[in-house]
């Protein structure tokens, strides 16, 4: 008689615990939100603190820990600001991004962190115009010195509704403007001594619709002109040679002497 098979008391790899699943699931995630980027450097001073300065990057460093309050990603090579590049992070408060080659932002950029943002810094950056929403519904304090701004219509709504730094407020000049005796001046100053750049874009506007309508005008007139002209020349060319037809009397004096010879 064969002996009873042993019992093995080690259970399968798939009956684990529930709770240990559960752990490791919950450590999962917590290292997914902490996770720091590697090219970056992340300390925990009540939330995460991610440091990416002088690290030669040249986009917004994907998979940012969840729990980061200040993102300091000045000195790089970043040229733009997609839509939405920061919109996981819920509890950012401070935002450096100076000292880059940012030339352009998407309208949404910001969008996730508008309401929890308290500084941004966007100093010696490359950027000469803004869409009109881009920071909308931003409560920080923005820095936008040193930039190669261009002062017209479209800069002014923006700056209309944006929170600037008053210790760099000044510094926010016309690099270039829709009127030159702008250029060099502070935006802000410009804006509060009562110049709309924005009835310069009308002016111009109207200009331009102005000289196109007289374009077309001069161009109907001229073919109205050659017609007429080509017409008389047609017309011209016609009575000569009705001209040049033997006339009716004539005809009929011819017609009389060849009659008699008959």
């Amino acid at each position: 008689v064969l002996p009873p098979p042993l019992l093995s008391s080690t259970k399968p790899p798939s009956c684990l615990p529930l709770s240990f699943v559960g752990t490791f699931w919950l450590l999962s995630v917590i290292m997914t939100a902490y996770a720091c980027p590697k090219i970056c450097h992340c300390t925990d001073r009540n939330g995460v603190v991610v440091q990416c300065t002088s690290r030669n990057l040249e986009s917004i460093p994907p998979n940012l820990p969840k729990d980061t309050v200040v993102l300091l990603l000045s000195s790089n090579r970043i040229r733009h600001i997609p839509q939405e590049a920061f919109t996981d992070l819920h509890r950012l408060r401070e935002l450096d991004l100076s000292h880059n080659a940012i030339e352009s932002m998407e309208v949404g950029a910001f969008q996730g962190i508008s309401e929890s943002l308290r500084t941004m810094d966007l100093s010696n950056n490359h950027l000469s115009s803004l869409p009109k929403d881009t920071f909308a519904k931003l409560h920080a304090r923005v820095r936008l010195s040193h930039n190669p701004w261009h002062c017209e219509c479209s800069l002014q709504e923006v700056l209309r509704e944006l929170r600037l730094d008053p210790e760099t407020v000044n510094e926010v000049s016309c690099y270039t403007s829709v009127q030159e005796e702008y250029v060099g001046q502070p935006v802000i100053q410009v804006l509060d001594s009562g110049i709309n750049f924005c009835n310069f874009h009308h002016k111009t506007t109207d200009v331009a619709m102005f000289v196109a309508m007289f374009c077309w005008f001069s161009m109907v007139t001229a073919y109205i002109i050659y017609y007429i002209k080509h017409n008389q020349e047609d017309a011209r060319r016609h009575m000569e040679y009705l001209k040049s037809l033997p006339s009716s009397s004539h005809i009929s004096k011819d017609y009389d002497t060849a009659s008699s010879v008959f």
